[in-house]
């Protein structure tokens, strides 16, 4: 699963974990960023660092380092819930 900081400008995702500990990873939790959550990269500084990304209606930037901690995927929550419970099924 691809990191947020690692996305294009334009890609848009869903968050899948939020990594970090304590204070840090609270802080990220209240700002928004919360596993399922539709996030899209809208752009990066010329050296990559702040990422400037829409989430739950507002833009955000936050650091490349706070961005390595936050895994997305391109299919929804509902879409990995399903493969899982039909994988399940095949067993």
């Amino acid at each position: 699963m691809p990191k947020l900081s690692e996305l294009p400008p334009g890609y848009t995702g869903f968050i899948e974990s939020v990594g970090g500990k304590g204070a840090f990873r609270r802080r990220l939790i209240d700002m928004g960023i919360t596993p399922g959550t539709k996030v899209s990269v809208i752009r990066l500084a010329p050296f990559g660092d702040p990422i400037q990304i829409d989430i739950r209606g507002y833009e955000l930037t936050i650091r490349k380092s706070e961005a390595e901690k936050i895994l997305v995927s391109d299919r929804t929550p509902l879409q990995t819930q399903y493969n899982a419970g039909v994988e399940q099924m095949r067993k």
